[in-house]
């Protein structure tokens, strides 16, 4: 039987680990509020963790998709702060968070193991130390997409601390359905603008093309970044897939080390679901390394939509991280950077080609545009490279599982999941119906992050019964397999 499952759930004011106490899973599963006096005597942990120091084979770098050379920082400078691309090429063990930094965090960490109450994702996490450094490097302002908003909401909340400047570009079809996520941003003194814009030239390039165009984060990070590439004092921001935004995710998982040895537990599963790969890299990179000490010996799971199975059924070979084929080659797990999965609700991001007003992208302005989440048919490096040395593995299942599992979960536990954590719940809800069918006691630890308040359209649509599970097309991977770059 399921001895216990451990849900973290990496929100701002609470992104918190709960225990449940039944040792058979049912729709009555409670989590057990545990004494906050051993929580609050644990610290904030003052490092962030790089697991590529520790990891028996570097990843490999990514290229210059004209030199087919490794990505120098030089080529990244004109987008990040300095110190965001020192991190990023680092193999440093450890990296000391800033007391300014440590002083921010401190509203919502450590977080204690009871019942959540999440009004945030775990972007804060990044976003706080990315405004900070930019701050320190006098940056006076900052520039970025967002999709759903989350990351959107969390920059402005960052910004607003460090007396930045926030600009961002939200998805047109999400500006319009989403109205709450605009005024979140808005209150934190950040410009909101609908993309595809008229205010860039890769915005106006989309909407001459097509005037209704309902935009995709390809549209929005090409207008975000034509403006960051464009102007000497102005950055840009990524919340996620790059490996300075999984460091600073790291302080989930040092957590849940800490938290579980004070209430003398050892997790026997971690599971996570896997988009832009942050919040999964944040929570079990540091168990990763006990791992890899020999110190515990969990089996570690990423879940991703059936629809779009990069990690399960991708070649993990060099591509581009763009379907438009102009960001540096990466070596990932990938269906072919010009895949087009159905739009899923478990992962509701869009993606098109991104242009400039002639047609591409300046590859010796802005060559550092990867992204990816749910929805897109290619896989972060470093992820990719921790699950084809097998210190991971992956899981792929279809939507209306996942939403069932997030009812269930909504139902018992009070909280309405997001659609991207709905991937983690159903594999948790999998692996404890299994305990119970075999009589085995496992501890799972399971990632938690972010609400689904602001998708509840998808929820409608499986509650009427209009969801539907997509098909993956093997041919349709098989062809755009074909167009991968020869390396």
């Amino acid at each position: 039987m399921a001895k216990a499952v451990i849900a973290a759930a990496a929100c701002l004011n609470l992104d918190n680990v709960g225990i449940f106490i039944k040792n058979k899973f049912s729709p009555n599963y409670r989590l057990r509020a545990i004494s906050n006096g051993g929580i609050k005597a644990l610290e904030i942990p003052r490092l962030w963790y790089n697991l590529v120091a520790d990891l028996p084979i570097k990843p490999p770098p990514s290229l210059h998709p004209k030199t087919l050379h490794p990505v120098m920082p030089q080529d990244l400078s004109p987008l990040f702060p300095d110190e965001l691309v020192r991190q990023e090429a680092s193999t440093e063990k450890f990296i000391q968070i800033p007391d300014e930094v440590l002083d921010i965090y401190s509203l919502w960490r450590p977080t204690p193991l009871i019942r959540w109450q999440s009004s945030w994702s775990h972007k804060p996490n990044t976003a706080v130390p990315q405004a900070w450094y930019n701050a320190q490097q006098g940056i006076k302002n900052v520039v970025t997409e967002t999709g759903a908003g989350q990351w959107g909401s969390a920059l402005a909340f960052a910004c607003s601390l460090f007396d930045l400047n926030c600009e961002v570009w939200q998805v047109r079809a999400s500006y319009d359905q989403k109205p709450y996520r605009k005024l979140m941003m808005q209150t934190w003194g950040a410009k909101v603008h609908p993309s595809p814009s008229t205010l860039t030239n890769a915005g106006r390039s989309i909407l001459q093309m097509d005037p209704s165009s309902p935009g995709s984060l390809g549209i929005a990070i090409s207008e975000a970044v034509e403006i960051a590439a464009t102007n000497a004092d102005t950055k840009y921001c990524l919340g996620s897939v790059l490996n300075h935004v999984m460091l600073h995710q790291t302080v989930i998982g040092e957590e849940c080390i800490k938290q579980m040895e004070a209430i003398g537990e050892t997790p026997d599963v971690i599971i996570g679901c896997t988009g832009g790969g942050s919040n999964f890299a944040g929570l079990t990179f540091p168990f990763i390394r006990e791992k890899l000490n020999g110190k515990i010996s969990p089996v570690i799971r990423a879940v991703e939509p059936a629809a779009c199975p990069s990690l399960t059924k991708g070649v993990y070979t060099y591509d581009y991280g763009d379907t438009a084929g102009t960001t540096p080659l990466m070596k990932m797990h990938t269906l072919g950077h010009d895949f087009i999965p159905d739009p899923i609700h478990a992962g509701n991001i869009f993606y098109t080609k991104m242009l400039t007003s002639s047609g591409t992208i300046s590859n010796e302005k802005l060559i550092v545009m990867f992204y990816r989440r749910s929805t897109l048919p290619w896989y972060v490096t470093t992820i990719s490279h921790v699950y084809e040395l097998g210190f991971m593995e992956a899981l792929a299942l279809p939507q209306i599982e996942c939403f069932r599992g997030a009812i269930q979960f909504a139902r018992s536990e009070g909280l309405i999941p997001a659609p991207e954590p709905s991937h983690a719940i159903a594999a948790t809800i999998r692996e404890a119906l299994h305990c119970k069918e075999t009589g085995e006691e496992k501890v799972i630890l399971m990632a938690m992050c972010g609400h689904g308040h602001f998708d509840l359209p998808a929820y409608e649509k499986y509650l009427d019964g209009n969801m539907v599970d997509l098909s993956f097309e093997d041919e349709k991977m098989r062809a755009s397999l074909a167009s991968i770059p020869k390396v």
